[in-house]
């Protein structure tokens, strides 16, 4: 029977994993759309956002990033850059590619305040595992239960809409979409 909760220790135990595949940056209207069409094939992506951490109360930052996983390729969309998610609309749009992260229909809702977009096509990871009998709903505990290692958090507070990623940061938003797609597909077999 394979264990359904884990502990902060036991997470810490595990070995790190981080995505090792290429990683595109894109920072252009023209390399979103490029990066669209390279996506065109995909039919499961993982999925997240990152915004820059607020530190005083009544502040807020729009998302500066999104990240997509594909089977063999992270694309991290610099939307603080780009200023318009007008290229990624069909991708959103679509409901024949999923789109599946923790806490998507928060990073979703953000995204909606950036720019208006009939969002389809997204999954919450953590509602399968609950359904599954997992206690833990957060993407480390996920990670370790269902893929057997640990990811790093350390990138997690940085400023995502600096002029310029550094490999950390990148390195954290490849991995957490990565994870998501990963953990996806591992809980879609058990549930077969």
């Amino acid at each position: 029977m394979e264990k359904k909760s884990i502990s902060k220790n036991e997470i810490n135990e595990l070995p790190l994993i981080f995505w090792e595949g290429p990683v595109e940056l894109v920072e252009t209207i023209s390399e979103m759309e490029t990066a669209v069409l390279a996506l065109d094939g995909e039919t499961i992506l993982g999925f997240d956002t990152e915004t820059r951490p607020t530190f005083k109360r009544g502040e807020y930052y729009p998302p500066a990033l999104i990240q997509l996983a594909g089977a063999s390729k992270v694309y991290l969309f610099r939307i603080s850059k780009t200023k318009t998610l007008a290229p990624l609309f069909e991708l959103l749009e679509s409901p024949d590619i999923i789109k599946c992260g923790i806490g998507i229909e928060d990073d979703v809702k953000e995204l909606r305040k950036f720019s208006e977009f009939a969002a389809d096509g997204f999954f919450e990871i953590g509602k399968m595992t609950v359904e599954l009998g997992y206690e833990n709903r957060g993407l480390r505990a996920l990670t370790g239960l269902l893929l057997g290692g640990r990811i790093s958090k350390a990138a997690q507070v940085s400023n995502w809409a600096r002029n310029q990623l550094d490999q950390k940061q990148i390195k954290y938003a490849a991995t957490d979409a990565w994870v998501s797609r990963e953990i996806y597909l591992k809980a879609l077999t058990e549930k077969d």
